[in-house]
Order: structure tokens, then C-alpha cells, then sequence
């Protein structure tokens, strides 16, 4: 790989525009519906934040599903249809490596730290509106992570108190 800040691609950053760009043929990495509007809120709330990995002829081999939503009217809008992208030359078996690489390194989502994460923004007075439409989340979802940080809501709703058929006993 090249040496020095000035020689790596993310120094290089282009803005193309998205109708250019073409997708490769062997990317085994698959991004469901909702995760694809996740994406896309993403975009929209932060801004692009990673540019689109390229080679010279303008086939993508990293950020398919980021040039994907790029595509939608919202995002068009945005940047007047341009994406941010990054030139590599890399042969055949480097860049399905590279594309490898890129999908497998996003590594998995902790579902304990996500909701800690979640506790922490009810705590903050975010409502379950806001919290489950920026986060792509149904209620069920946004339920089961506040059970699973301890703030259990989910058989409690509309519940004022305890009903009176258990009563706990120091028996052992």
C-alpha cells in the first residue's frame, strides 16, 4: 500500500455523479429493506460520512448499498445527484477481496450495548416516536431492547401497580 497521507485514496475523495457509477458482479453482501431505509435516514441526518469505493471504470466495490439509496429523491436532492467516491486500481482478485474485506470488517451489532444505547436516550426524554423513526425501529423492537437494558415496559403498559396474586415469602 502506498505511504504518506497524500497517496491514500480517502485523500482523493471526487464527487461523481451516482447514474455513472455501476455495480460489480460479485458482491455477496445482501442489506434488507429496513436496514436500506436505516441507511438512508443515516444520509440524510449526518450527511455523507464514507465515500464510495471505485475502480477507474466507475464499477463499485465498496458502498453499493450507500450508491443504492443514493438514488432516491431525498438524497438526490442533497448533492444534485452526485456521490462521494474514491478511485482505487486494483486487479480482479484484489478488489473481491477488497470488497470481502470491507462487508466482513463492519463486524456485528451488540444487542446489549444497543440497548444501553436505547436506555440512555429514554432516559434523555426522547420519545418512542423519535427513537423508533430514526432508528428504523418497530415498537415490538424498541420493547424488547428496553427489556433486555432493564427499563421492563413490555406486559407493564397502561398497568397502574401490581396485581395482588403473588405475593413474594423469605421461604427457600
Amino acid at each position: 500500500m502506498k505511504q504518506g497521507i497524500d497517496k491514500q485514496p480517502v485523500n482523493q475523495v471526487q464527487w461523481i455523479d451516482r447514474n455513472e457509477l455501476n455495480a460489480n458482479d460479485y458482491n455477496p453482501n445482501h442489506v434488507a429493506p429496513p436496514e436500506l431505509e436505516l441507511l438512508k435516514t443515516s444520509i440524510k441526518e449526518d450527511g455523507w460520512t464514507q465515500p464510495i469505493v471505485i475502480l477507474e471504470d466507475k464499477t463499485i466495490v465498496d458502498g453499493f448499498h450507500r450508491w443504492t439509496v443514493s438514488g432516491t429523491p431525498e438524497l438526490m436532492e442533497m448533492t444534485g445527484g452526485k456521490v462521494p467516491c474514491v478511485i482505487v486500481n486494483f486487479d480482479k482478485d484484489h478488489r473481491m477481496m477488497s470488497t470481502i474485506r470491507h462487508n466482513r470488517a463492519r463486524g456485528t451489532h451488540a444487542v446489549l450495548k444497543m440497548a444501553d444505547i436505547v436506555r440512555e436516550m429514554k432516559e434523555d426524554n426522547l420519545s418512542d416516536k423519535e427513537i423508533m423513526d430514526r432508528l428504523s425501529m418497530e415498537e415490538e423492537e424498541l420493547e424488547r431492547l428496553l427489556d433486555n437494558s432493564g427499563m421492563t415496559i413490555r406486559g407493564t403498559k397502561e398497568v397502574e401497580g401490581f396485581g395482588k396474586s403473588w405475593v413474594p415469602t423469605n421461604e427457600k
